[in-house]
């Protein structure tokens, strides 16, 4: 019930690669419009790490969307990519955690030696707030690789990515002001919930009917996504920006300001979709086809939003 066909995993891995390289791209523009404050390899290493714990999150939330019968159905499907998607994460994690240390010791990663790395890990907030990101992927492959598909095991997954996709607020600009630092988890949790539910539609869901089930779902969720993301990013830009000018004069400014147009352009689609896709996708007058091309164009157009979210952390 849970396998993929070859025609399906040869599709799963297109896809994969064409989000890859848009991430890439995306990623090259990050450093691009934060040069000097950011590192290509540290903005690249991680949006590959947010991404795969953002599709890790929506590998688990996607089969609560549909009907109680069908989710241990979307949940086999489910098993697959959620694996490959914790094994990405996990080693780009572990490369994240090194990369710091070696940026911190002032060394170039081959001449990071262990006792160094454990250090860092153990006695630097960075390090720790990178060993949370680590911990909580192998968990994520281990269930994912060891224990038995279920709605209440399904849980656990969406509880350990949503801990993982917010470990690192603890180090970051926002660690002194309680009010950003909530703002910007709201912000967070909800972006990797629209992005990483849009992305486990693609990666399990296959027929007309099942569209015509979960995207309505989907949609609803989005709507509360969308409304609590735009919250927390205002909540979060006002205590981080000290004048409007710093949108366009400083690297930070500029990804936010190039962030908030791709934002922009992901409400209209969202809002188009919304009004003319799911309404048909709920009377199955939109075959499969249809749906998961749509849901393509809107999902690599938020890989781009998610590495240039990496491009804010990164320079932060």
């Amino acid at each position: 019930m849970g396998g993929a066909t070859p025609d399906v995993s040869r599709r799963t891995l297109v896809t994969a690669a064409l989000l890859g390289a848009v991430v890439a791209a995306a990623s090259g523009v990050a450093w691009a419009l934060a040069y000097p404050q950011s590192s290509l390899p540290v903005t690249l290493v991680r949006a590959v790490s947010d991404c795969a714990a953002v599709v890790c999150l929506g590998l688990a939330v996607v089969p609560m969307l549909d009907d109680e019968r069908y989710r241990c159905e979307l949940i086999g499907r489910a098993t697959a990519p959620l694996t490959a998607s914790g094994a990405l994460w996990l080693v780009a994690e572990l490369g994240r955690l090194i990369g710091t240390a070696a940026q911190t010791a002032a060394v170039p990663v081959w001449r990071l030696g262990l006792p160094t790395a454990v250090d860092f890990a153990r006695e630097t907030a960075a390090g720790r707030a990178g060993m949370i990101g680590v911990v909580v992927a192998a968990a994520v492959c281990v269930v994912a690789l060891a224990a038995p598909r279920t709605p209440p095991l399904n849980l656990v997954v969406a509880g350990l990515a949503a801990v993982g996709v917010t470990a690192r607020l603890v180090t970051g600009h926002f660690f002194e002001s309680a009010l950003g630092g909530l703002a910007v988890a709201v912000h967070i949790l909800a972006a990797a919930l629209w992005c990483g539910a849009l992305a486990g539609l693609v990666l399990t869901v296959r027929h007309r009917g099942q569209w015509a089930r979960v995207l309505p779902r989907f949609s609803q969720l989005s709507l509360w996504c969308v409304l609590a993301l735009l919250l927390g990013g205002v909540v979060g830009a006002g205590e981080r920006l000290g004048s409007p000018a710093e949108l366009y004069a400083t690297g930070y400014g500029r990804l936010l300001s190039a962030k908030i147009v791709v934002a922009a352009v992901l409400v209209l689609l969202g809002w188009r979709n919304r009004s003319i896709w799911v309404p048909a996708a709920r009377a199955h007058r939109s075959t499969a086809v249809v749906s998961r091309s749509r849901s393509l164009v809107e999902l690599a157009v938020m890989a781009v939003a998610l590495a240039l979210a990496a491009g804010l952390a990164a320079s932060g």
